[in-house]
């Protein structure tokens, strides 16, 4: 009876507790379902934001190259800016110019020609306020080499230095200051057009040397130059003997034995108006190659005169040179003189006359001075560019008909 009721009571736990597993059971499924699906919504969250976090880095990767080409672009422009205004700094302190003429000649007793005379480039360039360069180089003849008739030539090359107010220095090689035609020669500036013959055989213009020098002005209107510079050597024999425009050495390994001192005094205070004189002097103007010391002076005095359209011009020059052999060919003494009155009918168009005489053999008693007249006109297409015609008669030389076209810039 005993185990018939433990039996009983065995069968209703059972049947009681058979249920209640099987609910747990089915709570416990829906609970680790509702935790897997919680799990992937979490898992896409955590998708999502690792996919919104590369993009994040890739923008920021995007952004920082950005920078870094904007920077670089930046330094670029920094850069080019700088150089573009040292171009710009190199372009305002530096001028380029020039000038050239072309020629025909038609000569009594010799062939007609056409010559590109002269051109020329000259570049300055300015350091400082106080410290500048000037340089001029010219191709003469338009062809230059062996068996040509031209040259290529430095002119020009110094530095120029204003070391106090109203004066300056100057170092190197550079135009000897003497005369109207040698330190202003562009075509458009004078009458004529072949340069006037008194400057070209007697001074000789242009003329160059190395050499220093100091300018400045004394008194408003009244300036001074003062100048060391190598000298001429002239041949001593042959038909160029003592000739001072065959001895220009043009700073081509010049001899330097014996120096020439120049010095010039220029009066400009009253308008239009100019005076001055020059004084040149060199212990040996052969340089020690003739028999004895051949020491020279030169002299020249000019006045120029300018009232509306109206201009007067007038120079004289003058080579006193010691020694037997310089006395002996009549060239102890050379000199000449001319007087140019101009007038400008308008502002483009002038006509002029000269009167010159000049004579390398001074010194002899033969007649061997030359006269010549020149008479033309100008006419200035604008300002720097002018066209020339002119009729020279020489008495004792050649004459001639020519005529030119001249610019400068």
């Amino acid at each position: 009876m005993k185990n018939i009721v433990t039996a009983a009571v065995l069968g209703a736990a059972l049947c009681v507790s058979t249920p209640l597993l099987a609910a747990e059971k089915a709570s416990e499924e829906i609970s680790m379902a509702q935790i897997m699906v919680l799990l992937k919504s979490q898992q896409r969250e955590i998708d999502a934001l690792k996919k919104q976090l590369a993009e994040t880095n890739k923008q920021v990767v995007i952004s920082e190259q950005k920078i870094e080409a904007t920077a670089d672009t930046i330094e670029s422009v920094a850069t080019a800016s700088e150089s573009y205004a040292k171009i710009a700094d190199w372009a305002d302190k530096t001028h380029i110019g020039g000038y050239g003429e072309l020629h025909y000649n038609d000569k009594n007793g010799s062939d007609n020609q056409v010559d590109a005379h002269r051109f020329v480039l000259y570049v300055e360039h300015e350091f400082t306020d106080d410290v500048r360069f000037f340089s001029e180089v010219e191709l003469e003849h338009s062809i230059a080499g062996d068996d040509q008739n031209g040259e290529v030539e430095l002119e020009q090359a110094y530095i120029e230095w204003d070391y106090a107010k109203n004066h300056n220095a100057t170092f190197g090689q550079f135009l000897i200051p003497i005369g109207l035609m040698n330190e202003t020669h562009e075509p458009d500036t004078f009458y004529g057009v072949e340069r006037n013959s008194v400057e070209k055989n007697i001074i000789p213009a242009t003329w160059w040397e190395i050499g220093a020098m100091l300018g400045g002005e004394i008194a408003p209107g009244f300036s001074y130059d003062l100048a060391i510079t190598s000298g001429l050597e002239t041949p001593t024999t042959g038909k160029n003997a003592y000739l001072p425009r065959k001895g220009r050495q043009k700073g081509s390994k010049a001899t330097a034995e014996d120096f020439a001192y120049t010095g010039r005094l220029k009066y400009t205070a009253i308008a239009g108006l100019e005076l001055a004189a020059t004084l040149m002097y060199q212990e040996d103007i052969a340089q020690g190659m003739g028999g004895d010391d051949a020491s020279a002076l030169l002299w020249e005095t000019h006045a120029v005169y300018q009232a509306g359209g109206f201009s007067l011009r007038a120079l004289y020059a003058m080579w006193d040179i010691d020694g037997d052999e310089a006395q002996a060919l009549g060239r102890d003494e050379q000199d000449g003189w001319y007087i140019e009155p101009s007038y400008k009918l308008t502002p483009r168009l002038g006509f002029f006359a000269r009167y010159s005489e000049w004579d390398n053999n001074a010194g002899d008693s033969d007649n061997t001075e030359i006269e010549e007249w020149d008479l033309g006109l100008n006419f200035w297409l604008v300002e720097n560019v002018v066209f020339k015609a002119d009729w020279a008669d020489q008495k004792n030389g050649e004459d001639s008909f020519n005529l030119g076209v001249g610019w400068s810039f």
